[in-house]
């Protein structure tokens, strides 16, 4: 089942993968509609520095990519874990609803963006994630070599 549990990872690193491209994608069109470009800038600028000067519906497609670089950092080596220790058809289960919610959430920070709809999703991965961690504590801590073999 090692495979099975890291499918739901490498997906979620393709779909921050095409984060990054529609992120750029909307974002090198409105800095050029703005004036602006990479010889404009000053030195250290950075895309947060953007905010307030592009239009919010192009910055939320970077605010995703930001949120896609933050809480996954913790999904991934849960996924590690439970598949190094074995994962169960619930720990797969687990990590595909999470990437699943996290897609979801992608698409609506990016196009709509209400904040009630964008927490509850978040709250939502949360409490996934969250079961994941417990579970690959719970793996690690009670492994019975054993049983394994």
């Amino acid at each position: 089942m090692q495979a099975q549990m890291l499918a739901p990872a490498a997906v979620l690193i393709a779909w921050s993968m095409i984060m990054v491209i529609w992120m750029a994608a909307t974002r090198f069109p409105a800095i050029a509609k703005s004036g602006g470009g990479p010889k404009s800038a000053t030195p250290g600028t950075r895309g947060v520095d953007l905010n307030g000067r592009l239009p919010d519906k192009v910055m939320w497609k970077a605010h995703n990519y930001d949120h896609l670089m933050e809480q996954p950092t913790v999904f991934y080596p849960a996924v590690i874990i439970l598949s190094i220790m074995g994962a169960s058809a619930l720990d797969i289960t687990l990590a595909w609803i999470y990437v699943g919610i996290r897609i979801i959430h992608s698409f609506w920070q990016s196009l709509v963006n209400t904040l009630t709809v964008r927490i509850s999703l978040f709250a939502l991965s949360s409490l996934v994630l969250g079961v994941l961690a417990v579970r690959a504590v719970s793996a690690t801590l009670f492994f019975d070599p054993g049983a394994a073999s």
